[in-house]
């Protein structure tokens, strides 16, 4: 079994093959309802068909149809992916246990598997969704509309993993997105001109100061950076579907970003240098996308987010310990967050201009960024302590 890149429509997608090269008609029936129905981006397609290619090789292996499975083998798939063993078998003394997997990529696997019976349990009434969650609502609390509910059944998963605690978001300070950006190109006063790469500076300028997602940043076109003109320069987040690598924005809401006049700038000498370049005689420079290949590959094409994460190793071996070992691009998104958040930006409006579906989202991944702040103030003990003088307090006794 494996994962296929292929192309439906001229949108990047993926399925899942068996040995004779051909999908799996059950799994790509699936990942058509998501493409279709819940019009699921490219990377969540991706994600589960590499969960239910896992899950057929499974089948596969200990010879068991799709639609017949019931909780016990499921139970079995689960221990073998957090032992990398198959079923029923113990690892030996001293021997290397197989791959194993983290428990956060356990819980997607599971999901996904169980998302697939679900589909097929309500389009083609396959009983084996019925066998791998349980009745009853699920869960140890009881909703505050419970008895509204008289009669109803929720059932739960019977297969439950538990994902480990949400760590903090990793960020970069100000130093290290300086060092990122001024590793791409740099303003010569001497010569009144910029050295280096202005496209890759404005890139990771954007990504640190609007906060946007990766595939965000190379969907947008010239005609979505507005110039101040008197007032405050912005760029629209228009949801597409159109490039030719598969990125688009995660959210399908509408919305308008605020810049600085720095960054206008900084889009407006790129924008200079294309027309220089002969870009405007080639293409209408207006509806075209801002990011392009200059050097390498097609003239003009859309930057994949592959070569994007090439230049981030660049830059990595460029920079040396001044930046982390890790850094992605989504690490711009974590610190404009954050920095937002400590500056005293309401959480609402962090929430607006991050493109989060709900406000619950972003106290989940940043509500810790002020709260630390908080429990830092707190460091000074014996400065609180002072206020409590000339306070009675009981004795205890």
């Amino acid at each position: 079994m494996g994962v296929q890149r292929v192309l439906l429509d001229g949108q990047r997608t993926w399925t899942v093959t068996g040995d004779d090269h051909l999908p799996a008609g059950p799994v790509e029936e699936y990942l058509e309802f998501l493409r279709v129905a819940q019009r699921s981006s490219p990377n969540t397609i991706r994600s589960y068909a590499t969960s239910l290619a896992r899950w057929w090789e499974y089948l596969t292996a200990a010879g068991m149809a799709w639609d017949e499975v019931g909780l016990p083998f499921f139970v079995s798939f689960v221990s073998s992916l957090r032992t990398g063993l198959p079923a029923g078998v113990s690892a030996l003394p001293g021997a290397d246990p197989g791959e194993r997997l983290a428990e956060s990529t356990v819980a997607a696997r599971v999901t996904a598997v169980l998302s697939f019976y679900r589909y097929h349990a309500d389009a083609h009434q396959v009983p084996v969704a019925d066998r791998l969650y349980r009745p009853g609502r699920g869960g140890r609390y009881v909703p505050g509309l419970a008895h509204l509910q008289r009669g109803r059944q929720h059932p739960g998963a019977a297969v439950r993993v538990r994902r480990a605690a949400a760590r903090p978001a990793p960020l970069l300070t100000p130093q290290q997105v300086e060092a990122i950006v001024d590793g791409c190109a740099r303003w010569d006063p001497a010569s009144g001109q910029w050295s280096g790469s202005v496209r890759n500076r404005l890139l990771f300028a954007a990504l640190a100061e609007t906060g946007m997602r990766l595939g965000e940043v190379l969907s947008t076109r010239h005609c979505d950076w507005h110039a101040g003109r008197g007032g405050t320069p912005f760029i629209e987040v228009v949801p597409r579907q159109d490039h030719p690598a598969g990125v688009r924005c995660k959210s399908s809401r509408y919305r308008r970003i605020y810049i600085s006049d720095e960054l206008e700038r900084l889009h407006s000498e790129y924008v200079w240098q294309l027309c220089d370049a002969g870009a405007h005689q080639a293409v209408d420079l207006v509806g075209h996308f801002v990011f392009v290949n200059l050097h390498r590959g097609q003239w003009l094409a859309p930057l994949r987010p592959e070569t994007v994460y090439d230049l981030v190793a660049s830059l990595k071996r460029k920079l040396g310990g001044v930046v982390p070992a890790g850094w992605t691009p989504h690490w711009f998104r974590h610190t404009h967050a954050s920095a937002l958040l400590l500056s005293g930006a309401r959480e609402h409006v962090v929430m607006r201009r991050l493109g989060h579906a709900d406000i619950q989202t972003t106290l989940n991944l940043y509500g810790w960024v002020t709260e630390d702040a908080e429990l830092r103030a707190l460091a000074d003990w014996r400065g609180f302590c002072s206020g409590w003088r000339g306070w009675e307090g009981g004795t205890g006794e």
